[in-house]
C-alpha cells in the first residue's frame, strides 16, 4: 500500500493577491482529501515591490536572470520578501498541536515566464524556508520540464484529472492572472494549456483607474461597454494562432488598444477579452466539451462567469458545486505534485506541457 502523507501546498499566483494555503492528505496518486486551506495577503507594498520587479525582470535579457551573481538588487529583496511572506502565512496556518506536516510544496512568485527561451523564473528562498519551519520543502517545479523541452506551464493539470469525474470530454479553466485550461476527453486523454489573460490585464487596469486592486464581482466591467475594435486587436495577438501546448508570461499582452476608453469600457472590453480567448481555445481542443468548470479567483467575477457561457455556448459550473476548493485548487495542486516529486512520479507530460516525455522534477530542500 503506498503510503499516505499529509501535505502543505503553497501558491502566490501572478494575481499578485497573496498566498494560498492547502493541507492535503494524499499519496500523490489517486488518494486526495483536503484537510483545510488559508490565505494570506501580501501586503501592499509588498505587491507594489513584485509589480515593479517584474518590469524591471522583464527588461534583462535570460542570462542575467539566470545567474543570481547578476541580479539586481530589487530582485534580491523581492526574494527575501516572498520568502519571509510564506514563512509567515505557514506558521499562522499551521496547528502544531494537530498537524503533522511531511511535505511542503513550494511554487514560489513567477517573475519571468520565458518559454521560447527555455527559461522560467520563480523566487523564493526553499532552503531557508525548510530550515525557517523545520519541514522539508520541494520547490522549483517548473525547471525539470523546461529542461526535457517543455514550457514549464501549466503544471496542475494531472492534479485537474485526478480530481475530475463525471462526463467527458469535459474542461476545467483555471482563472488566475493568466488563464489555463485542461481538457479532459475519454480513456484519460488530456490537453492542457494556457488560453490568455484572465485576472492579471483587468487587475493593472482597475488599479491604474480607481483607488480598488480588483473588479468586484465584475461590477465595474457591467457598467460599461464592450469597444468591438478594441477586442480585436487584442485577439490578433498571434498567440492565439499558436497551437497548444502553449503558456504565458504575465506580461505578454499589453492594454494599449483599450488605453483611451473609460474605466468601466475598458473593464468590459478586457473582461470580453479572456472570455473571446477562451472560447478560441477551447475551439483547438479534440472535442468539444460537455461542460467548463471554473476554478480560482476569476470564477468570483459573475460578469466574467457570463461573459464566458454566451462566449463558449457550454455549461459554466463553479467548481465548488463539486465539491473542489475553488480558491484553494493550485495549492492542493503543488502539495500533491510534492509528494510525486518525492516518488519520482511524472508532474507533467507532452500533452500538458510540450515536454518530451513524461517528466517528474522539483528540487528537494532539507529541513535539517
Amino acid at each position: 500500500m503506498t503510503a499516505i502523507k499529509t501535505c502543505l501546498g503553497l501558491m502566490s499566483g501572478t494575481s499578485l493577491d497573496g498566498i494560498d494555503l492547502a493541507l492535503l492528505e494524499t499519496d500523490g496518486e489517486a488518494h486526495i482529501v483536503a484537510l483545510r486551506d488559508g490565505f494570506q495577503a501580501y501586503d501592499a507594498s509588498t505587491r507594489a515591490a513584485l509589480r515593479e520587479v517584474m518590469d524591471i525582470a522583464a527588461a534583462l535579457p535570460t542570462p542575467v536572470l539566470a545567474d543570481l551573481a547578476l541580479w539586481p538588487s530589487e530582485l534580491i529583496s523581492a526574494e527575501a520578501l516572498v520568502t519571509q511572506a510564506h514563512m509567515e502565512a505557514v506558521q499562522n496556518f499551521l496547528q502544531p498541536s494537530q498537524e503533522d506536516i511531511s511535505l511542503i510544496g513550494f511554487h514560489g512568485q513567477t517573475i519571468v515566464h520565458r518559454p521560447a527561451e527555455g527559461f522560467t523564473l520563480q523566487i523564493g528562498d526553499g532552503q531557508v524556508l525548510a530550515q525557517s519551519l523545520g519541514i522539508d520543502v520541494i520547490g522549483q517545479f517548473r525547471r525539470a520540464d523546461m529542461a526535457a523541452g517543455g514550457e514549464g506551464a501549466p503544471l496542475a493539470p494531472l492534479y485537474h484529472a485526478a480530481l475530475a469525474r463525471g462526463p467527458r470530454p469535459q474542461a476545467v479553466l483555471n482563472l488566475g492572472g493568466i488563464a489555463n485550461v485542461t481538457w479532459l476527453g475519454a480513456q484519460d486523454n488530456i490537453l492542457a494549456f494556457d488560453t490568455g489573460p484572465a485576472n492579471a490585464l483587468l487587475d493593472d487596469w482597475v488599479q491604474q483607474k480607481t483607488t480598488r486592486a480588483y473588479d468586484e464581482n465584475g461590477n465595474l466591467a457591467a457598467q460599461g461597454e464592450v469597444d468591438p475594435m478594441a477586442l480585436a486587436a487584442l485577439m490578433a495577438h498571434p498567440f492565439f494562432s499558436a497551437p497548444p501546448p502553449k503558456s504565458l508570461d504575465r506580461l505578454g499582452f499589453e492594454a494599449t488598444p483599450i488605453e483611451n476608453l473609460s474605466a468601466a469600457d475598458g473593464a468590459a472590453t478586457l473582461t470580453a477579452f479572456t472570455a473571446a480567448s477562451v472560447a478560441a481555445a477551447l475551439a483547438l481542443c479534440p472535442e468539444t466539451a460537455c461542460r467548463l468548470i471554473l476554478c480560482g479567483g476569476g470564477r468570483h467575477n459573475k460578469t466574467l462567469c457570463r461573459a464566458l457561457e454566451k462566449s463558449t455556448g457550454l455549461e459554466v459550473v463553479d467548481c465548488d458545486a463539486l465539491g473542489w476548493r475553488g480558491d484553494a485548487l493550485e495549492a492542493q495542486a503543488f502539495a500533491w505534485l510534492a509528494l510525486r516529486s518525492v516518488k519520482g512520479l511524472p508532474l507533467s507530460q507532452p500533452e500538458t506541457t510540450g515536454v518530451r516525455a513524461p517528466t517528474t522534477g522539483g528540487e528537494f530542500y532539507s529541513a535539517i
